[in-house]
């Protein structure tokens, strides 16, 4: 035993102080709120992943999905076929491949996929 723990009083647990407790308690429940994992982030990658394996049915697409560029959408503009993404005015989208002509393929936030024409966008 060290000399502090010699000079200390015992002094039983229901008897210390309130602020004491509040503070173990405290401590415990940031630790244990560390290792949870929310389920909207579990669903949110589901969603993902289902999103990207209707991207590579539709386009047919096998090639691995790497971010190229970031850019943003100048105007919103709905989509006219079903392979066209849909776009709303400074909205982020991850380029993904650049294909013949004006048009590169782009995921929005929500993992969705599809075409979009280099006019609409904004490279910075």
């Amino acid at each position: 035993r060290e000399k502090d723990d010699k000079y200390k009083t015992w002094m039983p647990k229901f008897l210390t102080a309130k602020e004491d407790k509040d503070q173990r308690r405290n401590s415990n429940d940031v630790e244990r709120k560390l290792f949870k994992v929310k389920r909207s982030n579990a669903e949110k990658s589901k969603k993902m992943e289902k999103e990207e394996k209707i991207f590579r049915e539709t386009f047919m697409y096998d090639k691995d999905i790497n971010v190229i560029n970031t850019a943003t959408a100048e105007c919103s503009v709905p989509s006219k076929r079903s392979v066209d993404l849909p776009l709303t005015a400074g909205e982020q989208l991850d380029v993904i491949d650049v294909t013949e002509g004006s048009a590169v393929i782009c995921r929005n936030s929500e993992g969705r996929y599809g075409y979009v024409l280099v006019e609409h966008l904004n490279f910075r």
